[in-house]
């Protein structure tokens, strides 16, 4: 009970302090923070595949849990040596110290006071408690043993059980940690008040070039089918920040600066307000998205074109003598990411997003600026919170996910999906409708075929096209026979490619294979 009390001191402690610092100070998002940068590309998919968007709360949940058996050795520790039990408080405070100064968005030695002064109030508890207690009994043991025992810093023998004191002791310290710790995250939680009222006061002018209407029938109204523009409440969100950034409008700003850079450039948030505007429908997808998997979304997005910024900069593609090919854009988190400058420049819809679905950015998905690039995988396009922009070559510079064993440049791969029905139905027998959605970003979808076990292909009837950067639903009317079977779906994109059967994981530059799901006809 005393070593798990001061573990809980420790992080309510460091949870009050790093409101004073910065949230991302606190050790538990530090240590979380390091380790989802050591972990393995196999265990962050397996990790996405089993927890979705709960894959960070499971993580920091797990990380409390280590604490707690950490803390329960350490209390057991005390008891035989006192001094030893309280200096294991301090070196585990040392970690998460290091763990934060540590982080890429780290620029003060003041993000490891959190962790230094929670280990040093959760040490000189553990150190008090186990004061009030004795695991000596005069008549069981030798006056040697009580001589080694004071020699050895336990608890001295002289010192009797005292359980009202402790019993006093240990309440008021879980009541006083108890409130330190809400209070500190109250004051985290007030932190973003500035970003937010930023954000509830913006009005996002209209587009200079506004999207084309979308065609009646690129949504198809069947039951269970993704909707053709996916919420902002819906959208898939992937990305490794423990502690989504809240960042104020009124002082973001953006640095444009590098290898080929003519001109440096630095913009405000009301500069880019000021420039012409485009709205585009785009489906992003994340290279996580397992085979029929979740992360891929369709979204409306208005910002302003990435190519004339980087051309106001003197910036030219490899295509016209530039000498950078990879653009490394970086977060206010220190997250990396790095983008073709030759995609960025081809004339495709690549962008500084403020606005999604005809409201700012939400905080979760980039507020108040990202980058969408049709046709790149998240992980080489999509820089969440971004405030710089660093022209280089990808020979002179490794992003990120590179150092992590995932591909420099990653076009999204040909996909499709069966949404409904969905997998393990047991519809009747008779007619059953089958949709889906297929996407090949910036290429466009020409054909959708289902299979019912290993019948013949069957063409699917193809929802209208919006653009060639969005998905396409699809249907097909089955005259279902009870008895089990397995639905299967492949598209075929604009340049004759067709999706491919062979199933590869999504490491180093995304799944392939076919969708397919097994269902009960009654």
């Amino acid at each position: 009970m005393s070593g798990v009390l001061a573990g809980f001191t420790a992080l309510a402690v460091a949870e009050l302090v790093a409101a004073a610092v910065r949230p991302q100070s606190s050790p538990v998002i530090a240590v979380g923070g390091v380790s989802i940068d050591a972990t393995p590309a196999a265990v962050k998919d397996w990790a996405i595949r089993r927890f979705g968007t709960d894959d960070k709360l499971v993580l920091q949940l797990g990380i409390v849990a280590v604490l707690a058996v950490l803390a329960l050795v350490l209390g057991a520790l005390a008891l035989r040596l006192r001094r030893l039990g309280a200096a294991g408080v301090l070196l585990f405070g040392a970690v998460g110290a290091a763990a934060a100064v540590g982080r890429p968005d780290s620029s003060s030695l003041t993000d490891a006071l959190p962790s230094v002064v929670g280990a040093v109030a959760g040490a000189l508890l553990l150190y008090v408690l186990v004061g009030r207690l004795t695991a000596v009994r005069r008549s069981s043991a030798s006056v040697s043993d009580l001589a080694a025992q004071e020699a050895g810093d336990g608890v001295p023998a002289s010192e009797g059980w005292d359980r009202r004191g402790f019993v006093l002791a240990a309440a008021s310290a879980a009541a006083a940690s108890a409130a330190v710790g809400a209070a500190g995250r109250s004051l985290n939680a007030s932190r973003g008040q500035d970003a937010i009222a930023s954000r509830e006061r913006l009005l996002l002018p209209s587009p200079g070039s506004p999207a084309k209407p979308v065609p009646r029938r690129a949504g198809l109204r069947v039951p269970g089918l993704s909707a053709f523009v996916t919420p902002n409440a819906d959208f898939y969100r992937v990305d490794t920040a423990l502690v989504v950034p809240k960042v104020d409008a009124s002082s973001w700003r953006l640095r444009i600066h590098g290898k080929g850079v003519q001109r440096p450039g630095t913009y405000s948030f009301d500069a880019l307000l000021r420039r012409e505007l485009i709205e585009r429908n785009i489906t992003l997808t994340c290279v996580s998205n397992e085979v029929g998997g979740p992360y891929v979304g369709n979204a409306r997005w208005i910002g302003v074109r990435l190519a004339d910024l980087l051309a106001e900069c003197g910036i030219k593609p490899p295509s016209r003598g530039g000498p950078a090919d990879q653009l490394v854009s970086r977060s206010v988190d220190g997250m990396t990411i790095g983008s073709p400058v030759e995609d960025v420049m081809d004339g495709r819809d690549a962008m500084l997003a403020l606005g999604m679905n005809g409201e700012p950015l939400p905080f979760e998905h980039g507020f108040p600026v990202r980058m969408v690039v049709p046709g790149l995988y998240g992980f080489v396009s999509a820089c969440k919170w971004i405030e710089d922009i660093e022209l280089t070559t990808f020979d002179s510079y490794d992003p990120y996910w590179v150092k992590r064993g995932w591909a420099r440049r990653a076009p999204i791969k040909t996909g499709s999906r069966i949404d409904t029905p969905k997998p393990f139905a047991r519809p009747e027998a008779g007619t059953v409708m089958v949709a889906g959605v297929a996407w090949a970003q910036h290429r466009g979808i020409d054909k959708v075929e289902v299979r019912i076990d290993d019948g013949p292909w069957q063409k699917a009837d193809l929802a209208a096209e919006d653009t060639r950067d969005t998905w396409r639903q699809w249907s097909l009317p089955w005259r279902a026979t009870k008895g089990g079977h397995t639905l299967t779906v492949r598209a075929t994109d604009r340049t004759g490619v067709v999706q491919t059967d062979r199933r590869t994981r999504t490491t180093p530059d995304g799944a392939t294979g076919w969708h397919s799901v097994v269902v009960t006809v009654e």
